[in-house]
This record gives C-alpha cells, sequence and structure tokens, in this order.
C-alpha cells in the first residue's frame, strides 16, 4: 500500500513544536500480465470479440483484462482494444488509475506503446469495462520489435484508491533505510575483515554479514575449512562482476542495475553463484529474470542451466515455449540445440515427451 499525505510540522517563538493537518489518500498498487503466444493467428477473431485474462487481485478485488485483437468495434477495426474490469459479482464501486504497456524482452515497459488513464475511472460490476479503445494500431505493432517469436506481453498497472483521512502527525515514520545502510557498509569497506580475490580484483566484506546470508559462507568462514583463519581467500571460476552482483545481493537483498546488452550472460552466471553459495531466494530471482528474456537464441543455454541446477521452474518455462511448433522448429536448427543433445540428453528426452503430448 502506498500513501500520499502532505503535511508539515513548524516551531513556534516559544520553542514547541506545531503540526498540521495531514491528508493520507491510501492508495493499493498491483500489476498483471497478460502474455499472448503465437500472436498473429488473433488476427481475424472477428470484431468485438475478445480474450480474457485470467483473474488477478489487486487491492482487495478481483479483475480480469479484455484483450480485442480486432478492436471492439467496427471503427476500430485496425486497431487493437485493450480494457480491464471487475471480476466480481457484488454490487461494488471501486475507483482506480489504469495504464496498459506493451513490455519489451526485458520486461520494460514501452513508452510508445503504452496508455494511461488521466483520472481515477469508477469500476462497477454492472457496468462496462474501463480500457481504451485505440490501444495501439495493430499494423504499428506488428512492424514493431516487440513480438518477438510471435510472443506479445502486455502489462496491466491498477492503483486502487483506498480511503482518505485527515490527521494531525507530530512525526511521520520513514521507510526502512537497512538495505542502504548495508550497501554503504559493503561499498566503503568500513570494519572489513576478509577480502575475496576473483579474477584479479580484490572486494572486502565481513565475515558476519556473508555468514548470515549463506551457510556455504557460514561454514567456511565460521567452521572447521581452511578459509576459516585466511584474511585472503581467492575465488575460483566465478567472473569478478558476478561476485560483485552477489555482494550487492547480500547486503541490500536487491538486485544491482545490470547493462541491458549484458543482462542475459550475467544473470545466468548469477544464478550459478547463487546455487553454489545457497542463496535460494537471488537464485529464484535469476530465473524470473531469465523466463522474462527467454527467445529462440537463448531457450537452450537456459534450459540446460535449469537441468544443471535444479531450478524446476525454470525448467517447465523452458519447455512451455519450445512446445510451440514454430519456436522448436527454429530451435531444433540452431548450434545450441545440437550441443544440448550432446551434453544433456535426457533432458531432450523429456522435452520430447512434452511435445508428444501436446494437442
Amino acid at each position: 500500500m502506498c500513501t500520499t499525505a502532505a503535511s508539515a510540522v513548524c516551531i513556534s517563538s516559544d520553542g514547541e513544536a506545531l503540526t498540521t493537518l495531514a491528508i493520507f489518500a491510501e492508495a493499493v498498487s498491483g500489476s498483471h500480465v497478460l502474455l499472448i503466444k503465437g500472436f498473429s493467428l488473433t488476427k481475424g477473431n472477428g470484431n468485438g470479440k475478445f480474450f480474457r485474462s485470467s483473474s488477478f487481485t489487486v487491492g482487495g478485488q478481483r479483475w480480469y483484462m479484455k484483450f480485442y485483437p480486432d478492436g471492439d468495434r467496427s471503427k476500430r477495426a485496425d486497431w487493437i482494444s485493450l480494457y480491464v474490469q471487475l471480476d466480481d459479482s457484488d454490487d461494488v464501486e471501486v475507483k482506480a488509475r489504469l495504464k496498459f504497456s506493451v513490455l519489451d524482452d526485458m520486461g520494460g515497459s514501452v513508452p510508445t506503446f503504452s496508455r494511461e488513464s488521466s483520472s481515477l475511472d469508477i469500476f462497477c460490476s454492472k457496468h462496462e469495462s474501463c480500457g481504451f479503445t485505440k490501444f495501439v494500431a495493430r499494423k504499428d505493432l506488428e512492424e514493431s520489435s516487440y513480438l518477438k517469436d510471435d510472443c506479445l506481453k502486455v502489462r496491466c498497472d491498477l492503483t486502487v484508491s483506498k480511503n482518505i483521512r485527515a490527521e494531525a502527525h507530530h512525526t511521520v515514520c520513514p521507510p526502512s533505510s537497512m538495505h542502504q545502510h548495508f550497501g554503504w557498509l559493503l561499498s566503503d569497506a568500513v570494519g572489513a575483515d576478509v577480502t575475496f580475490e576473483v579474477a584479479g580484483e580484490v572486494f572486502a566484506a565481513h565475515r558476519c554479514v556473508l555468514a548470515a546470508r549463506s551457510s556455504v559462507f557460514m561454514a567456511e568462514l565460521f567452521g572447521h575449512m581452511k578459509e576459516k583463519t585466511m584474511k585472503c581467500i581467492r575465488i575460483q571460476d566465478v567472473e569478478a562482476s558476478v561476485f560483485k552482483a552477489m555482494l550487492h545481493f547480500m547486503y541490500t537483498d536487491t538486485m544491482p542495475d545490470i547493462d541491458k546488452e549484458d543482462a542475459f550472460v550475467i544473470t545466468q552466471n548469477l544464478l550459478v553463484a547463487a546455487d553454489r553459495y545457497g542463496l535460494e531466494r537471488l537464485k529464484l530471482i535469476c530465473e524470473d529474470k531469465l523466463c522474462e528474456c527467454m527467445d529462440t537464441s537463448t531457450v537452450t543455454a537456459t534450459l540446460e542451466l535449469a537441468g544443471r541446477h535444479g531450478c524446476h521452474g525454470l525448467k517447465k518455462a523452458c519447455f512451455e515455449f519450445l512446445k510451440l511448433p514454430n519456436h522448436l522448429k527454429t530451435v531444433i536448427a540452431t548450434l545450441g540445440f545440437d550441443h544440448l543433445m550432446t551434453t544433456c540428453p535426457s533432458l531432450i528426452k523429456e522435452l520430447l515427451a512434452k511435445v508428444a503430448t501436446c494437442p
């Protein structure tokens, strides 16, 4: 939940704190991504006919998206229409602001293919849905680079208005800044008591922080292993940029900014490092990132990675991607598929079994 407030605290001439009235407008935000595989096949579905997304919850209400590939009315046949509607049988009225965005292959919104309501929309389960009859021109989308492997991803961002109240506050509690403090501890190396040499670079860290975050580091730094007494530990088979990103996560519980062109390779290697040091949350975050950027050029490497490191969700996503005939046909012709057949024949057998059960 996010809260917007306007308030001020003044000091009077006699030294006493004076407060002004604070207006709090509370809202709850949430998102849902509609993934359309085989986008080209939706053309010709019929004017005014829509595909319905699965239901999702934001602000305590159930919602669903309505995707009209041939427009919602005859005058909009060359446009894609997009709406969101309450999925509730009760007679409720909800105020919300909505935004629709086409996503790129890294999961980022595309500004030229995004539409946002200028004010709060009023939703009622008994009334029509709200959205955009002219979301994007179908021709513009087809000629863009955002239909990779004939897949379209559209995100719906909803901000649901909740209570508006007035309160007098003497103090305002700020959000937690612990992750920033630990990040500064890492970057400034204050009190660091161990260093790591990684691919020619040296990183200073704190034994207690690493041990608290990783059972592997706990065993190495406080157990009976040789690293316990070492001031500088050499790390093999990890790139310096990957180790730096892993340290950032261990101190801040957040992913660092990664250049888009390096994101796939670094995320792959970061997943391997997370598995090596028992960082399950980081491993799952990496799996999710790899799912978002999956295409015919990366799926074989991703599938091999998933098989080697026990990433069951990521492996399932690869199989689902390859179930589409046009995807599988393209991937089979690549050197990556030949490599996968040689190194991981069991995965190929499992894939063929999955494909054989497709209707």
